[in-house]
Parts: C-alpha cells; sequence; structure tokens
C-alpha cells in the first residue's frame, strides 16, 4: 500500500470516530448525517479538496490530506485556497469557509480563520460536525475574547500575583499560547494560577 493511500484509511478512520460520515463526490448526499466529509471535492480554478466538510447539509470546512511521512508546515497555504475556492452553488456556513485542516493520519493541524490573525495549530483529533457549527454560531471566537479580558479582582492577590496574571492575558492576547510564570516558593503560585483561570 502506498503512504498516500494508508494516510487516507487513517484519516478515513479517524473522520469516522468523531462523526463524519464519508462520501464519494459521485455518491455525495449532504442530509444523509450531521456530519458529511466528501472526498475529492471540485474547487473551480484552485484543485480539488481531499474532503469538504458540510455540518447541517452547509459547507463548513476543509481538510487537506498528505502521505504519513509529509511535512505539514505551509500545507495550510494550500487549504486555505480551498476554504475560498468554494463554488457559489454550494449551500455554506460562511464564505470563505471558515475552518481547514490538513493532515497525515499521524498529525493533523487545524486553522480558524474566524479567529483574529488566524494560524493553524496542531491538534489530537478531528472536531465533531456539531462543535464545528457552535463555532461557526460564536459572536466572538476564543482568541479574540483573549484580546479583551475583563479586569482582574486584585483583592487578596500581592502585587506580583497581580504583575503576573496580567502578563499572562497581555501574552495569550498577543497569541502566544505558551506561557510561563516563575515565581519563588511560597509567593503564591497556585492562587496565581486559580485566579488567572
Amino acid at each position: 500500500m502506498e503512504p498516500e493511500e494508508r494516510a487516507r484509511k487513517n484519516i478515513d478512520r479517524q473522520l469516522e470516530a468523531c462523526g463524519w460520515q464519508i462520501q464519494s463526490r459521485g455518491e455525495m448526499n449532504i442530509y444523509a448525517s450531521n456530519g458529511v466529509a466528501v472526498r475529492e471535492f471540485a474547487m473551480p480554478g484552485v484543485g480539488e479538496a481531499d474532503y469538504l466538510l458540510y455540518a447541517d447539509s452547509k459547507a463548513i470546512g476543509v481538510v487537506e490530506a498528505k502521505p504519513e511521512d509529509w511535512t505539514l508546515k505551509g500545507v495550510e497555504l494550500q487549504s486555505g485556497g480551498y476554504m475560498g475556492g468554494l463554488p457559489n452553488v454550494v449551500p455554506a456556513f460562511r464564505r470563505p469557509l471558515p475552518f481547514g485542516y490538513e493532515t497525515t493520519g499521524m498529525v493533523t493541524q487545524f486553522t480558524n480563520a474566524l479567529e483574529p490573525e488566524a494560524r493553524s495549530r496542531e491538534v489530537f483529533a478531528f472536531h465533531r460536525p456539531e462543535e464545528l457549527v457552535r463555532l461557526a454560531r460564536l459572536k466572538t471566537q476564543t482568541r479574540e475574547a483573549l484580546q479583551e479580558m475583563p479586569p482582574i479582582v486584585e483583592e487578596g492577590l500581592w502585587p506580583a500575583q497581580i504583575e503576573a496574571i496580567r502578563n499572562l492575558e497581555r501574552s495569550l492576547a498577543e497569541n502566544r499560547p505558551r506561557s510561563l510564570i516563575q515565581m519563588a516558593t511560597g509567593s503564591g503560585k497556585t492562587f496565581t494560577a486559580v485566579s488567572a483561570a
């Protein structure tokens, strides 16, 4: 079996495990299930999306599949082209499509184009159809909400804890998802973490 075929089998299995019904383009029925993944969907002028995802009978995202040994960095440009290349006759939640995946069947990246400064990030699994619908209907996406945090309740916090929480919020608002709070022993790291959460 070729590496691409092996990857496709893995991807099909993973999509099905997350509630997507796999269909070929020639036999597609977007009403057959809450979530339908149509293989090799033609996007005029752009190419062919490996999978077009339908949730609640409307296009909501694409999946770009690569062989297992492929490096996914840069592949989001290709899936981004498919997200914007949906034919006008196809019912969709939004245009361009809000969600894109790049996967080898071993590693999967996800892009939520509704977020400010959208970028791909590695995920453990595909989202379920109902979760993508929920995300598509949100008025504010998580990364956008992180840019407008409510004021810190400073009562009971030491100055070092307030500074740590403010720095953490600033880091998240700048789209830096990894942060480290480093404080001395006994300075209230646990209370700081709980207060930040």
